[in-house]
């Protein structure tokens, strides 16, 4: 999945965002700094994951901030509902705390990142831009832990997550683990005394082989198949 439309170049449209969460205030606070910036436009607002669902099919945001812990239909669903769509929007999940079950689970779900809701204006705005530009926004260590911290919950089966290891070379199951293990791309370059560009090259390999969206999701594979272990 990905989103419609990048950060527009000067004199084109801008982005368009939507904005769920059930507090008034914070959608309130949200659209004040979204719609301060000439390139990005607060289309709609919705307090639940039925009126996101329902806002998404009718003003087709690029990008959707959703709370996570909501009345009747809550973010995760929606989330859940959302990125299982082949053109829906990138999905940037707002919650109260940073080691959130709900945030990691929105995540696995397809979520490009996450934001704290304290967050200043200019984190809220930069984090924007990346979903929007399609990078994922949660930094490699905290992907670390909010795996360890929840992958035991996964539903996922081990032995066939395992099995799916086989279609990786060595190099790319290395390269796996230390990004599993909250190494960045430079990190590694070090590690395996090869190119940052090199680094990239087998990433995108492993993403490709395995089927997976992105860098949060093979941190996500790299536990349930058993390649790194909580405490590794």
């Amino acid at each position: 999945m990905s989103g419609r439309t990048p950060t527009p170049a000067p004199g084109a449209s801008s982005s368009r965002v939507l904005i769920c969460d059930d507090q008034q205030l914070i959608r309130m606070g949200l659209r004040m700094v979204i719609d301060s910036q000439p390139d990005l436009t607060v289309v709609g607002e919705a307090a639940d994951g039925d009126a996101a669902i329902a806002s998404v099919a009718a003003l087709e945001p690029d990008l959707v901030l959703m709370d996570v812990r909501m009345p009747g239909l809550d973010g995760l669903a929606a989330t859940e509902h959302l990125c299982a769509q082949p053109d829906g929007p990138q999905i940037l999940v707002v919650t109260t705390f940073d080691l959130d079950e709900y945030a990691y689970a929105a995540l696995r779900a397809g979520a490009s990142g996450f934001l704290v809701k304290d967050a200043p204006a200019e984190e809220i705005l930069v984090t924007v831009r990346a979903v929007l530009r399609g990078e994922v926004m949660v930094a490699p260590s905290l992907t670390r832990r909010l795996v360890e911290r929840f992958v035991l919950q996964a539903p996922a089966s081990a032995a066939a997550q395992h099995n799916r290891l086989t279609a990786l070379t060595e190099r790319e199951r290395e390269v796996l683990a230390l990004v599993a293990k909250g190494l960045a791309n430079g990190e590694i370059a070090d590690r395996l005394f090869v190119g940052e560009t090199t680094v990239k090259t087998h990433l995108g390999r492993v993403l490709t082989k395995l089927g997976l969206r992105d860098r949060i999701h093979a941190v996500i594979f790299a536990y349930e198949s058993g390649l790194i272990r909580v405490g590794d």
